[in-house]
């Protein structure tokens, strides 16, 4: 069977899949990979179904070792990426199929856009499943654990499908400008003023260092409760992907793949699904708005 070697994880390399859904009753969050939409478009580009295991890398510095014969793709965040072949460097284009004519090492360089990228390899990694699921909850320690150099990375047999004969997506890098989030109001968005509500929707809120797979920390003026509600505790209640908790100090978290099933904090809104794989790419520092949508996104 065919493997992947991994020479250096860079600062943080997870396998991850579509998650494990379904089981939140047990404790169990569905968690899965953060940007799905370059996940699936990662799989899609070397012939695998979309819901096919892969690396999901934060900020570069990935290198692994590729066995002759294997194709790969890369997605999400854009870097130098490199393939060095018999001492010979390529430069690899994001968002293309490539295939290894020799035994190969393929190189993350320093993202210059985005920080998660998606590296898929035809047949998927066959890595062991945990509840259904080889992905990695950081948060419950489920799954595969994070990538260390000397890790060998089996992959799954050859699919059915072909390598398509479009092996170049046109795909925009992520903005490293302002990013907007689509959102709707949360089930405890009475719990907030109306000042509150109106500085959630008009600040540009400010991405903190302290984001991770649990949540994205948003930095910038305190959002107040109601003043019969100061202080008072909520129970603890079920939570979904892209809620958006607010602590005691009035400080903003979009709830991210591994967050907890419950939480104690309100829910002022939530960010609808078609902006969830945007937070994947959010960098520290960098500004977010959120606007109210309407109907179904």
């Amino acid at each position: 069977m065919s493997a992947v070697r991994v020479i250096d994880p860079g600062p943080l390399a997870l396998v991850q899949d579509l998650g494990r859904p379904g089981l939140a009753a047990l404790g169990v969050s569905a968690s899965g990979v953060f940007d799905r939409a370059a996940h699936r478009l990662a799989n899609r580009l070397v012939g695998n179904p979309e819901g096919e295991a892969a690396i999901e890398s934060v900020l570069g510095g990935l290198t692994l070792a590729l066995p002759a014969g294997a194709w790969f793709a890369v997605t999400g965040a854009w870097s130098d990426t490199v393939l060095v072949t018999e001492g010979r460097r390529t430069l690899v284009e994001p968002h293309t199929a490539t295939i290894v004519d020799a035994p190969a090492e393929l190189h993350l360089g320093t993202l210059t856009r985005g920080l998660r990228s998606t590296i898929a390899l035809r047949g998927g990694l066959a890595v062991p499943a945990v509840l259904g699921s080889r992905s990695r909850d950081t948060l419950a320690a489920l799954g595969p654990a994070p990538l260390r150099a000397g890790d060998l990375l089996p992959l799954g047999p050859e699919p059915r499908s072909p390598v398509p004969v479009g092996d170049l997506v046109p795909v925009d890098p992520p903005t490293d400008g302002v990013v907007e989030l689509g959102v709707r109001p949360g089930p405890r968005h009475d719990w907030f003023d109306a000042a509150a509500w109106s500085l959630l929707l008009t600040s540009e809120w400010t991405t903190s260092a302290r984001s991770d797979r649990t949540g994205v920390r948003l930095e910038g003026p305190a959002l107040d409760r109601v003043g019969d509600l100061l202080g008072v505790e909520l129970a603890s209640e079920g939570m979904l992907r892209g809620s958006i908790q607010v602590s005691p100090d009035g400080a903003p978290t979009v709830l991210g793949p591994d967050h907890p099933v419950t939480g104690g904090y309100p829910v002022i809104a939530v960010v609808v699904d078609g902006s969830l794989d945007r937070l994947a790419q959010l960098r520290p520092g960098q500004s977010v708005r959120l606007r109210l949508v309407t109907g179904r996104r």
